[in-house]
């Protein structure tokens, strides 16, 4: 019954254990999506989140179990969650994405979320996937081994998760809102540690995240970069870091002074509290890979030593330079995976489907009323898009259906077509720094909802190509559905006949979100093994509204088990 309790002070959780402690068990909870205020940097704030807390409710289960979620959605506004990383087997329904797996939860309405953990163990993260609600609405999902299983990296004290979060003092729909619109969405205001800024921001002296430690412990900090927009550095001072896990995927132990997480992104690190009894602050600040002006600013929690003095300053660590690429992609590359250890798979040798996406910023034709957020480049007014293989991405909002629910009945015409490109269609020197000027020949990219086929269990590679055209930037892609293996990345444009010599088959780092370096690439593989829509995009928030994404459409394998199921009765209508 130990678990029972545990998960009870996480809040709002049910557990029905199975009649063996080595069984799984169905971990059951009631969410609901609401507006409440908050005091934040000196004003009271209405917001939207769940259960009344920034960030929501964590949750705790272990591999093997079913998880059941019912969402009720008492907010004003559309609203669909999306548990990220999870795989999703013969559960498609329950991913989440609005008009690409479901229609969304109108206000008012409500749907159970449903699905079971399958060989993933480790830190994923839950939060909404409609407009930039999930600057509020989002929590941890951690999952331990299975009862009589053991984590592979020694024992720890006590585990931590530290979720970085991003703040308007605004409403985030009105943010959102200009973002569809191509209009550069407006700056947040600060980053926060568990739902809160530190004591570097106005009115936040007693808004600062501690957590308490005993001197000579390991501890496990299961941090998650839930910020919408911004990569980050993070640090301790005094302390180092041991990487265990990535994307809830195990990695050899990797030893470093700074951790380096883009948007969606996970990281399990072990920290042992060797130093003097003291305090220490633990501190996120950008990692900024362009010129873009975001946010510049950092949040910042404090360690605590039993014992230590309260009169003392704690200790600020030193950071990176905001612009330290050198930094962030040694961080980015280093790290491997643990081979042979829990739920590895060997990487498939064989490839049944080569992809070269080339992505980045890209214009639209400005058809606004008024100056309202309409650029003039060269004479031509235009507002911000983005592309992949020069398709940008719409979602098909009122178009009567989800892509999922026109894959399963087989009528997908009016919805989506069946015809991504697997090549961008012109070559060209993709990273070229005179693209940041505003080539408009390369930049306008038509408005497209498309998707590509590929076969139940083919393995597919794609090499994810950065581009400088308007500017080169680092972006953070997720794939929805799948884990993939990380083969190799670089700067410039990727050469086949140089840069295959680099992969690496042994023990690649495994993630569902991949920060693909400025001016440069990445190669991932992944088996398609989960029949369904899977949607592929850009986790920075701004990036999916301006249509940095495509889909893919996997087709229903030989067995009921490896078939899309029937949508469940209480889906939400378009």
């Amino acid at each position: 019954m130990k678990r029972f309790g545990f998960s009870l002070a996480w809040g709002f959780a049910t557990i029905v254990l199975a009649s063996s402690l080595v069984s799984a068990a169905v971990v059951e909870y009631t969410w609901d999506v609401e507006n409440f205020t908050v005091e934040r940097l000196c004003d009271s704030h209405v917001v939207t989140g769940v259960n009344g807390s920034i960030p929501g409710p964590a949750i705790n289960v272990r591999e093997g179990d079913t998880v059941i979620i019912h969402v009720r959605n008492k907010s004003p506004y559309n609203v669909t969650l999306h548990w990220h990383g999870i795989f999703q087997l013969a559960s498609q329904w329950s991913d989440g994405p609005e008009y690409v797996t479901q229609c969304p939860i109108p206000p008012g309405g409500s749907y159970r979320y449903k699905f079971t953990i399958t060989k993933q163990e480790g830190t994923l993260w839950w939060h909404a996937h409609s407009s930039f609600l999930r600057s509020n609405v989002y929590g941890a999902l951690i999952i331990r081994p299975r009862r009589g299983h053991s984590y592979p990296f020694p024992r720890v004290y006590q585990e931590v998760p530290i979720l970085l979060g991003e703040w308007w003092n605004v409403n985030v729909e009105d943010v959102g809102n200009n973002a569809s619109q191509g209009i550069v969405p407006r700056n947040s205001d600060a980053f926060t540690i568990n739902g809160l800024p530190g004591d570097l921001y106005n009115c936040s002296q007693n808004q600062t995240y501690r957590l308490n430690v005993k001197q000579g412990k390991r501890y496990l900090l299961r941090i998650i970069n839930a910020a919408l927009n911004e990569q980050h550095f993070f640090k301790i001072a005094n302390h180092s870091f041991t990487v265990v896990a990535i994307d809830a995927s195990y990695t050899r132990q990797y030893k470093t002074d700074v951790i380096v997480l883009a948007p969606g992104q996970t990281v399990d690190a072990i920290i042992t509290t060797n130093q003097s009894v003291g305090s220490y602050y633990m501190a996120f600040t950008e990692y900024r890979s362009s010129n873009v002006i975001n946010n510049n600013s950092t949040t910042r929690g404090v360690l605590v030593y039993e014992g230590a003095s309260q009169s003392l300053a704690p200790i600020m660590p030193d950071l990176p330079d905001q612009f330290d690429t050198p930094t962030a992609h040694k961080f980015y590359t280093n790290i491997t995976g643990l081979a042979g250890g829990p739920h590895w798979i060997p990487v498939p040798r064989s490839v049944d489907e080569n992809m070269f996406i080339a992505f980045g910023i890209a214009l639209t034709p400005c058809n606004l009323p008024g100056p309202s957020g309409c650029i003039n480049l060269g004479g031509i007014n235009v507002l911000l898009s983005a592309s992949m293989n020069n398709e940008s991405f719409v979602l098909p909002k009122g178009r009567g259906s989800s892509m999922l629910e026109a894959l399963y009945h087989n009528n997908v015409s009016g919805v989506y077509t069946r015809d991504f490109p697997s090549q961008p269609p012109l070559v060209f020197d993709y990273t070229d720094p005179s693209l940041a000027f505003g080539n408009t020949t390369l930049a306008f990219a038509p408005k497209s909802t498309k998707a590509k086929p590929v076969k139940f269990n083919s393995t597919v590679q794609i090499v994810l190509q950065n581009t400088a055209i308007l500017g080169a930037e680092n972006h953070p892609i997720h794939v929805h559905g799948f884990n993939f293996y990380v083969l190799a990345q670089g700067f410039g444009n990727y050469n086949a006949s140089v840069d295959e010599s680099k992969f690496n088959f042994v023990n690649p780092q495994v993630r569902n979100t991949i920060a693909v370096p400025v001016g440069g690439w990445a190669v991932i593989r992944f088996r398609a093994d989960n029949p369904g829509i899977w949607l592929v995009h850009c986790h920075l928030e701004n990036h999916l509204p301006w249509g940095l994404a495509m889909s893919f459409e996997v087709e229903n394998g030989p067995t009921p088990s490896t078939r899309l199921p029937p949508p469940p009765a209480d889906l939400p209508k378009c």
